[in-house]
């Protein structure tokens, strides 16, 4: 698609929208971002997004605000993450409820083409390699259960709106701005850090930066209607991980009997980066946690 379309970003003021903007405006893109908090955009404003005030349950506005738009990206999420920030039960009425006033905004305001945040997760498959096609096994709690449940009716009322569109499954993501990353070192070094159960369970990643690479990319080549898991290389266990981290820190390996939370999942990027021509610039977390 030409670099001269404007493309409304839903969650502008997210961590994925404040790395994906400064991109789509490097690439050409006029930027239009949709959010609740005019305030909390100050990232968008001053790399040159046109700023429009839009709740995701108030179709009305969302119609006025996507006018004129080649693309709408919907990347409003309140998955929690380590600051506290985020609720399960907001997340999953976003996605569930506030997916069909999304759709219907695009559709009414005549936004031909819809790109929607999901989660890897809805392919977890325990320890065995998984991709786009394999069934999400049982979470490991039941909250993760929702979310999983959750994303998968957002990504069903995403295909059925009609649209034109791509779904970009992400893995976990981290890096700056994610808190993640943080919050395993601050809890490393202060002797808090635990391994989810035995540490055993594979977790799959992605930079941050290297999400909003790849939604650029698919932007710019855009292979309709694909359903795309946006990951990094080398899936890793926790143990791995997180030994790593305490080694940086420069302390002892964590032991084991933390909360399991995540399901574990190991997926393939295989399709992401053969759609795209994407690959990720942190193949691993050892240099998405070079510091």
């Amino acid at each position: 698609m030409s670099p001269s379309q404007t493309i409304a970003v839903l969650g502008g003021n997210g961590v994925y929208a404040r790395h994906l903007i400064p991109r789509l405006i490097g690439a050409g893109y006029a930027v239009r971002a949709l959010v609740r908090r005019p305030e909390a955009a100050g990232l968008a404003r001053a790399c040159g997004a046109d700023v429009r005030i839009a709740d995701m349950f108030d179709e009305e506005a969302l119609c006025a605000a996507l006018d004129g738009c080649a693309v709408g990206v919907n990347v409003a999420t309140s998955l929690p993450g380590p600051s506290g920030r985020g609720d399960y039960q907001a997340n999953d009425r976003l996605r569930r409820d506030g997916t069909p006033s999304w759709v219907r905004a695009c559709t009414r305001a005549g936004v031909p083409r819809i790109v929607q945040q999901s989660i890897a997760m809805v392919n977890a498959c325990g320890d065995a390699w998984s991709d786009e096609d394999s069934p999400a096994s049982a979470a490991t709690e039941e909250r993760a259960a929702r979310a999983i449940e959750a994303a998968l009716e957002m990504e069903r009322i995403v295909r059925d709106s009609g649209l034109d569109r791509l779904i970009l499954r992400g893995a976990l993501f981290y890096g700056p701005g994610t808190g993640f990353d943080d919050d395993w070192f601050s809890r490393a070094r202060a002797g808090t850090l635990r391994l989810p159960g035995d540490g055993s369970a594979f977790v799959s990643l992605i930079h941050i930066a290297d999400m909003a690479d790849a939604t650029v990319a698919a932007l710019a080549t855009w292979p309709a209607t694909r359903t795309l898991i946006i990951a990094d290389d080398r899936p890793a266990t926790w143990r791995e991980l997180l030994s790593y981290v305490a080694d940086v820190a420069g302390t002892t390996a964590p032991p084991p009997g933390g909360r399991l939370g995540l399901p574990s999942f190991r997926v393939r990027n295989t399709r992401a980066r053969a759609s795209l021509a994407w690959t990720p610039r942190y193949s691993d977390f050892r240099t998405g946690l070079a510091r």
